[in-house]
């Protein structure tokens, strides 16, 4: 079965100031996506770069999950650390996935451009970081899912299966 790692960064939501949103909708999205057996596991911690560091290695080299949908943190404001976090653990970027996030949001929302977005690979996990958002979770992944399980595939991660009627997966014949 598929584990698949749901980040929320966030310092209100870690404090319980309000209930983190973005993790349920990352959640829901996949429930609709993914036809494939699937576990989520859930995190909330808050911004900056140690603390999103310290759970992506927890996450990728103690749990050994396949996936990590982060969600926050990737705004401008001096709090938004997670691309720096994310950086700091990745073996391999892909920014294809933070140009393509970037290029969906901006039919949206013209402030999309100030988004950094990226993604990339640490031994076989993939992370992908998303806004805090649910609508902006729901754009950028439909703008890049497809190329998920293909990129599961080359890492060695599990294999997982899509809905073709919510997103067709693309693996390459």
């Amino acid at each position: 079965m598929v584990r698949i790692g749901l980040l929320t960064i966030s310092d209100r939501a870690s404090r319980g100031d309000y209930v983190d949103r973005s993790g349920p909708a990352m959640e829901e999205w996949l429930a609709l996506a993914l036809t494939s057996p699937w576990e989520p596991v859930r995190r909330v911690v808050p911004d900056g770069i140690d603390s999103v560091r310290a759970e992506l290695l927890r996450m990728c080299d103690q749990e050994h999950l396949d996936l990590i949908l982060a969600s926050g943190g990737t705004g401008p404001s001096p709090r938004d650390l997670t691309p720096e976090a994310v950086a700091s653990v990745l073996h391999k970027e892909l920014p294809g996935f933070g140009e393509e996030m970037r290029r969906a949001s901006l039919k949206d929302v013209p402030t999309a451009i100030l988004s950094r977005q990226t993604a990339g690979v640490r031994g076989a996990t993939l992370i992908i970081t998303l806004p805090g958002k649910p609508a902006a979770i729901a754009t950028c992944l439909e703008a890049v899912f497809a190329a998920v399980p293909y990129a599961l595939d080359l890492i060695g991660a599990g294999r997982v299966e899509t809905n073709p009627a919510v997103i067709r997966a693309f693996r390459p014949e």
